[in-house]
């Protein structure tokens, strides 16, 4: 579908990683996709580490994390590649921090994070402890290796996705969990949309015509090209759903987009410049595929 003129979105598939995972840790650094952990067949967090040369299309392993762990987050600074949070063996919300020193080919211990958990973004917002959601916003300064905690998430939310995009972070979807207090509500799939305002500090919640058009919890999201894109995950329906949609921040609209070569829930994640990468997860079973959605111009 066209993003504008001139321009359309399509799906570039990549060679299958040689594991099987679901969530796990991916960075794109110096023309190389890194992706670190996750879990593998038997249900279990690895510490295996690989990587794909982006010019070859070529697969090689790596050092393999200090810690085993699933559903962290990554953030590339220069030649270090830092690994936030996830679960582990035990299902236990991890509070490591480890760098990759690529130059090195080894692993460093950094500041743990203040509040334990599982299915971070690299915004660090949100995510869970063991099956409870968090609703915290943190951000860790990359200079001064510290934290600071900002107004947490206006809805409780698990599985939620998160991107950046002028100057706001946006939290969409996710699993819906009620309150403390409230015994008779189900957990349930939702579409919501809210937006975090740098400047300002403070989330609005946008309104019901401004939501996605599916519900979905367990998915990708990114920016491209100035669209917040949402791909694929898990909704109502009995299987992983394939489907995906931009909303146009221009036009303030939602869009869809082309269907994924491989529907899945529970995947890694990765912008690469006009590129998001959606990495492993589940299909019909843990998945090696890597495909990526990729904003082309002269379209």
């Amino acid at each position: 579908m066209a993003a504008g003129s001139g321009r359309a979105f399509t799906w570039q598939v990549f060679p299958p990683m040689p594991t099987c995972r679901v969530y796990g840790t991916v960075a794109h650094q110096d023309g190389h996709l890194l992706v670190l952990g996750g879990c593998g067949r038997a249900g279990l967090p690895l510490d295996t580490a690989e990587t794909l040369d982006m010019a070859s299309h070529t697969w090689l392993a790596l050092t393999p994390l200090p810690t085993a762990r699933a559903g962290a987050a990554a953030v590339v600074l220069g030649k270090q590649v830092l690994v936030v949070g996830g679960v582990d063996e035990v299902q236990s919300p991890v509070a490591a921090v480890e760098a990759f020193l690529a130059d090195e080919g080894r692993w460093e211990r950094r500041a743990t994070l203040p509040q334990a958990a599982m299915g971070v973004a690299t915004v660090e917002r949100g995510g869970r402890q063991g099956k409870l959601p968090v609703t915290a916003f943190e951000a860790f300064d990359l200079e001064t290796r510290t934290w600071t905690r900002h107004p947490s998430l206006p809805s409780r939310r698990a599985f939620a996705g998160c991107a950046m995009a002028e100057g706001s972070v946006f939290s969409l979807g996710g699993l819906q969990q009620p309150g403390p207090h409230n015994f008779y509500s189900r957990p349930h799939f939702v579409n919501t949309v809210e937006m975090f305002d740098l400047e300002h500090g403070s989330w609005t919640k946008l309104p019901r015509s401004l939501r996605m058009r599916d519900k979905r919890a367990d998915f990708v999201v990114g920016s491209l090209g100035g669209h917040i894109v949402a791909i694929g995950g898990l909704g109502n329906q009995p299987c992983p759903l394939g489907s995906v949609e931009s909303f146009s921040l221009a036009r303030r609209r939602w869009e869809t987009l082309p269907t994924m070569p491989t529907a899945r829930c529970s995947c890694s994640s990765l912008q690469a410049g006009s590129r998001l990468f959606v990495i492993g997860g589940v299909a019909q079973g843990p998945s090696q595929a890597v495909e990526a959605l990729c904003l082309r111009d002269g379209v």
